[in-house]
Parts: structure tokens; sequence; C-alpha cells
């Protein structure tokens, strides 16, 4: 049985991650070399934690006693599971996964939880390929009720076995897929945001008329748009370089005006604005 649970990188995604696997009991030591990062991580989990008593008083409660911060990747040596949520830069992947690989005990399963890099390839920076398994969480991880899992080329029947009651202890569902740049979800996702984006820079219709197309004629909670805010804009054009890379398919290829947001720091939610303007006082 898995007790403590490593999230390797404090941004948007592995802030979820860590409130998901405290609201379901399980202790969590939360890394990242920057301090401001882990500062940014504990306000605003607490903020999370604010706001779910106000308007989601029904659901299990983040036991914030749970997590752990620390600037020390060595502190996950007791770690059964290492959801690693570094950006979309296989090099980065490679250096993080490789310091695990030395940390970590033998039996300890790392969960990539990427937007597109294959798994089989990050599986191949560590000496234990059969061990690693993708875990896309996606955003805000703590609130979505489903994780696609990666099952990598090397990928033990055990630790998929493992990955899948260790998501479900914590009340989520998963639906497991094979190895592909950008799997299932952002195969399909990336490629309808970069089209809302050339729809936008075309001016075919405003951002806010184009998402609105989306949900009320799909049932969509939110558009293709402000989903990429969400999302944050660099991973969006981070994970297309990947699809683009892999398939060598120009479908891929991202807007021009999605690498000029990204270029003028309009990041989305995070940076306070993207297609739209947030606050984020």
């Amino acid at each position: 049985m898995i007790t403590r649970v490593g999230v390797v990188g404090a941004g948007t995604i592995g802030i979820g991650v860590s409130q998901a696997f405290a609201a379901g009991g399980i202790a969590v030591t939360l890394v990242d070399t920057a301090p401001e990062a882990l500062a940014g991580a504990r306000r605003q989990i607490a903020e999370d934690v604010r706001m779910a008593r106000m308007f989601r008083a029904d659901e299990p409660p983040v036991r914030t006693e749970l997590i752990t911060c620390t600037t020390d990747l060595a502190e996950l040596a007791d770690a059964g599971f290492v959801v690693e949520n570094v950006t979309e830069k296989p090099e980065l992947k490679r250096a993080v996964h490789q310091r695990l690989d030395e940390i970590c005990a033998p039996r300890c399963v790392f969960g990539v939880n990427t937007s597109a890099v294959p798994i089989t390839r990050v599986a191949g920076f560590t000496g234990r390929p059969d061990r690693v398994i993708g875990t896309h969480f996606m955003n805000p991880a703590q609130l979505k009720p489903m994780v696609e899992v990666i099952r990598g080329f090397h990928t033990s029947d055990e630790t998929l076995e493992t990955t899948r009651k260790l998501i479900a202890a914590i009340g989520k569902e998963s639906v497991v897929v094979a190895d592909s740049p950008g799997f299932v979800t952002n195969r399909v996702l990336m490629l309808t945001v970069n089209e809302a984006i050339c729809l936008l820079d075309e001016g075919v219709a405003t951002a806010a008329e184009i998402d609105l197309l989306f949900v009320r004629c799909f049932g969509h909670r939110m558009g293709p748009l402000a989903t990429a805010d969400l999302i944050g804009l660099d991973t969006v054009r981070y994970s297309l370089d990947v699809l683009l890379e892999n398939f060598n398919d120009p479908k891929y290829r991202p807007s021009t005006l999605l690498s000029q947001y990204v270029d003028a720091g309009l990041l989305g939610r995070k940076s306070g604005r993207g297609f739209f303007t947030y606050d984020i006082r």
C-alpha cells in the first residue's frame, strides 16, 4: 500500500495533484527547485481550500497537514509513487528522471504527467522502464474526476495495477490508453485549440463568440480558447511542438498568434491575460 506520494513541480498542475492525493488521505511531498514557487503553492492551496469550504462543502476536504513542501529532491527517497510535472521539454524531464532514478527505491513507480511527450521516451531516461507510466492529470487536477493513464512499451502489469489502484484510492476513475504522442486527449484537444486560435487570428469571430458556440452548441463547460488559457498558452505551444516533432505533420504547427501571445508573456490565467483577462491579485 502506498502511503506517501512525491509530486515534482509546484506549478498549477503539481499543486492540484498534491491536493488530490491529500484529499484522499495520502501524504504528499511537493518538490520544486524554486522556493518562491513553493511559497506560491502554499498560498494557492490555502486559497483553494478556503473556496472549497465555501462552495464545495460536500467534497472530501484537502488535509493540508499531509502536504510537505521542499526544494530537496532527495526527500522523495521514501515515496512509493512519484508524479513528475515539469515543463514539456524532454531534456528537462531527462534530468529529473535520472535524478529520481538514483534517489527512489527500486519499487517506486514514476508517473509522468505530460501533455504530449511519449511515455516510452521518458521511460528510456531511467533504469526502470517497467515502472514508468503516464498519469495525465488535467487542470484543475483536484476537481477532475478522471485521469488518462498511458501504458508505455515497457510498462508492467504490476505498475499498471498499482497506478489504477492509487487513482481509485483518491476517488478518481482512469482510462488506460496506448502510448502515442499527445495520447487521446491532447492529440485531439490541441488541434481544436490551435484551429480556434487560427479562426481568431483570421478575424472570423471574436474569442468570446468562438467559445460561446462551443458552450451553447456542444454543451462544453468552456470553449477552446478559455481552455487554452486554463492550460497555459506556453504549455499549449510546447505540446504542439512535441506533436509536430513526433508526427512531422504540418497540421500540428502552432498558430502564429499563439506563438506571439507566448512570446509576449500572455500565458492565460496564470499571467492574468491570454485570450481573456483574469484577476490574479
